[in-house]
């Protein structure tokens, strides 16, 4: 009996479940505007258990995406209970389900990082963060180009006031820089989907896609240049050369945890252009097939040879993280642009490896510094009794052998924070760089395996290696190398040469985040060959969209109940 009530249950709230993503965040950052500012510990409540929830709803739904007959009514659903193209329509599939993964891992492990001090830096931490992940999971799940913008303007909006989080005037002023491009891409992406409006008469992704080929071809070069408007809005989100000038002043200059969940933010810029260009310009869109591509592949090696000469360039922790944000969107542009299956779906778990590692050396970042900063007039072995930090006990003098100096030349104990930032940022390093056995170099060894394998064009025809084939190559490797140099100089000025340092006082909820982003990185290693037959069919639906198109035009409204007239409720008749 219980069996089949909980059957009952489960078979009725699955269909709402895609909701729940928007609606959780909403309605927790409205009860927590409720509350005053000095309940700060009820907010770290509501907010941690908020986006934990998130997570587990996000597993559900990514397990839910993998199951077959996903593309019926548990894969769309219909807030206003319209059908498309008329109605909001919000629509799961197995990337969006991946995507939404992803962010809650992220938000997860920064919000968690926060709570140790930096929730405290400024007001309505907590409310800003709930909108930006409501923001982030209805730019996924949406399937209209207008709730697109709208759930832009959230997530945009949300970042603003995360980003000025805290004092400075480094941060006031990077902070507006960003407001003033994120507010020029948010006037083009108005721009592009007035004008794709104006021309098919739709701004249902779907029935986009549908029409795109039998546009008049007087139409066609107009049709071109709104999804060039609409793409440059994004290509500045994802931090393309050369507009992302913003983006490492802005960035460095926020606190921690917000750069961490901002390296996802740029992601957002490439899922939308792999979401859109998969759907439009197909290899069923006719005359406009493939349209943008070679500017996509060009634009993409321009800011991968960017961020890595930033990379080496910079001396800073902070700006080092910036520019590796920025090399990981520009692979991931440079691949997408090819249309070919296998390399859509080695750069699609590149993505997932490539973030949380990112994310995580954001957060490395701030102990980092702040073990600089803060350590260099303490004694080399400090004792502490306080049981929240992982330190050291200290190391005695006596009895062991002593150099000339009269410092101790065997049996040095590394202090346990230490070794712990030490390896965090060594697994950063790899993944970043691309090096065994972490998933930065899985996933380029995907993406390598995929341009010099003829059987890799799939249904979408894509484009052959060529000699933008041969020069993304080259890139992944020379990036890969510059950036492995990078990061290596910056291990050895921070750990090597910190000597006469005491070891830092790490709180566990600061190395928690951490350890949980970088043991995700791991769990891609580790299950690589399941990850990759995910994100392989993933490809396989993106670079054959007419199921996802039939989806959603084949959604149909619930029906009236028993004795309402037509049309009640907003129903349509």
């Amino acid at each position: 009996m219980m069996g089949e009530l909980t059957a009952h249950v489960t078979a009725l709230l699955m269909p709402h479940l895609i909701l729940a993503p928007i609606a959780l965040p909403l309605l927790t950052a409205g009860l927590m505007l409720l509350l005053r500012e000095e309940r700060q510990r009820t907010k770290v409540v509501m907010n941690v258990g908020s986006t934990l929830l998130g997570l587990v709803i996000a597993v559900l739904l990514l397990v839910q995406a993998k199951q077959p007959g996903v593309q019926t009514s548990l894969g769309v659903y219909l807030p206003g209970n319209w059908p498309a193209p008329f109605g909001i329509v919000l629509a799961l599939d197995r990337l969006s389900a991946m995507m939404l993964v992803l962010a809650s891992t992220v938000a997860l492990a920064t919000v968690l990082f926060s709570v140790a001090r930096w929730h405290k830096a400024g007001v309505h931490f907590h409310p800003l963060f709930q909108f930006q992940l409501m923001g982030l999971a209805g730019a996924f799940l949406t399937a209209d180009l207008f709730n697109l913008f709208v759930f832009f303007e959230i997530m945009l909006a949300a970042s603003y006031g995360l980003l000025l989080h805290g004092s400075g005037r480094p941060r006031v002023s990077a902070g507006l820089h960003y407001i003033a491009i994120n507010l020029a891409a948010s006037s083009l992406f108005l721009i592009g989907v007035s004008m794709l409006y104006g021309i098919t008469g739709t701004l249902n992704m779907a029935d986009l896609a549908r029409g795109i080929a039998g546009i008049d071809p007087s139409d066609r070069g107009l049709l071109h240049a709104a999804a060039g408007i609409l793409a440059v809005a994004f290509l500045i989100k994802a931090a393309v050369w050369p507009l992302n000038f913003w983006l490492v002043p802005a960035y460095s200059a926020a606190t921690a945890p917000v750069g961490a969940l901002f390296a996802l933010m740029t992601k957002v810029g490439v899922y939308s252009i792999l979401r859109l260009w998969t759907l439009m310009f197909s290899s069923d869109a006719g005359d406009s097939a493939q349209f943008g591509s070679q500017w996509i592949i060009g634009a993409g090696l321009v800011t991968m040879a960017f961020g890595a000469i930033g990379m080496l360039g910079s001396q800073r922790l902070g700006h080092l993280a910036g520019y590796a944000a920025i090399l990981s969107s520009g692979t991931l542009l440079a691949a997408l642009g090819f249309g070919q299956t296998l390399l859509t779906a080695g750069l699609l778990y590149y993505l997932l490896g490539s973030t949380l590692a990112v994310s995580a050396l954001f957060l490395l970042t701030d102990l980092i510094d702040r073990w600089r900063n803060d350590g260099s007039n303490l004694a080399p072995y400090e004792q502490t009794d306080d049981a929240p930090f992982l330190t050291p006990d200290l190391v005695p003098a006596q009895g062991l052998n002593l150099d000339d100096k009269e410092e101790v030349l065997i049996g040095q104990v590394i202090p346990a924070a230490v070794a712990f930032l030490g390896l965090a940022f060594m697994a950063c390093t790899l993944v970043i760089a691309g090096l065994p056995p972490l998933p930065g170099f899985v996933g380029k060894f995907a993406m390598i395996h995929a341009l010099l394998n003829p059987l890799g064009l799939g249904p979408s025809g894509g484009l052959v290696l060529g000699s933008a084939g041969w020069a993304l190559l080259a890139l992944m490797v020379g990036t890969g190398l510059l950036a492995l140099i990078a990061l290596t100089r910056a291990g050895i000025r921070h750990f090597w040469a910190s000597h006469g340092r005491a070891s830092p006082k790490l709180l566990v909820l600061e190395g928690l985040p951490i350890a949980l982003l970088l043991t995700g990185c791991a769990l891609l290693t580790w299950q690589a060959g399941a990850v990759m037959r995910y994100t392989q069919a993933t490809a396989d639906a993106l670079h054959a969209p007419s199921t996802y198109v039939q989806a959603v035009m084949s959604a149909r409204p619930i029906p009236n109940p028993p004795g309402t007239a037509p049309g009640a409720n907003g129903r349509p008749q």
